[in-house]
């Protein structure tokens, strides 16, 4: 170490380290630090990207649903019943994200009670013309909403006028 004098500090004297100026990086403290603090945002950011991923897949459902009630009741009204099946409407090789054909089935003219079909959590049906839906992610389901096999599927009721999650309706 040496003493310099700095200009203007009117004889006031500091040390320098000539070895220091020579050395730069970081201390392990500040490494530490550092790790911690991408650590903490990774810990945050990457679950909620894996939520986003899913809310997207069911909106995509829910559009997907939205768009075969349309062609569905358009069917309706041009044939005066409803399809059998999804294909005979042509609409047959629609899948859900999941990779998984959605479910039809037809209510009106079935003559009351419909094997399969949806019902609340009364068990009262929730659909009087037809029940169209998706499984979901887990790829299971249940008629009774109330069920947990059907608490993740995306549905159809009330006609059409509710489409969206079973856990929501």
């Amino acid at each position: 170490m040496r003493n310099q004098r700095l200009p203007g500090a009117k004889g006031a004297k500091i040390q320098v380290d000539a070895a220091r100026g020579a050395e730069s990086g970081f201390t392990l403290m500040e490494l530490v630090v550092v790790s911690a603090l991408i650590g903490t945002l990774s810990m945050i950011i990457i679950p909620r990207l894996f939520g986003y991923a899913e809310r997207v897949r069911d909106k995509k459902t829910i559009v997907d649903i939205i768009e075969l009630d349309s062609d569905l009741t358009q069917y309706g009204m041009d044939n005066d019943d409803y399809p059998d099946t999804l294909a005979e409407a042509g609409l047959g090789g629609k899948v859900d994200p999941w990779g998984r054909p959605y479910r039809y089935l037809k209510l009106l003219g079935g003559g009351g009670k419909v094997k399969g079909q949806r019902k609340d959590h009364f068990l009262v049906p929730v659909n009087s013309d037809f029940d169209l839906y998706s499984m979901g992610p887990d790829g299971k389901t249940n008629a009774p909403f109330t069920a947990k096999a059907s608490r993740d599927d995306i549905v159809r009721a009330s006609n059409g006028s509710f489409i969206g999650p079973v856990s929501e309706f």
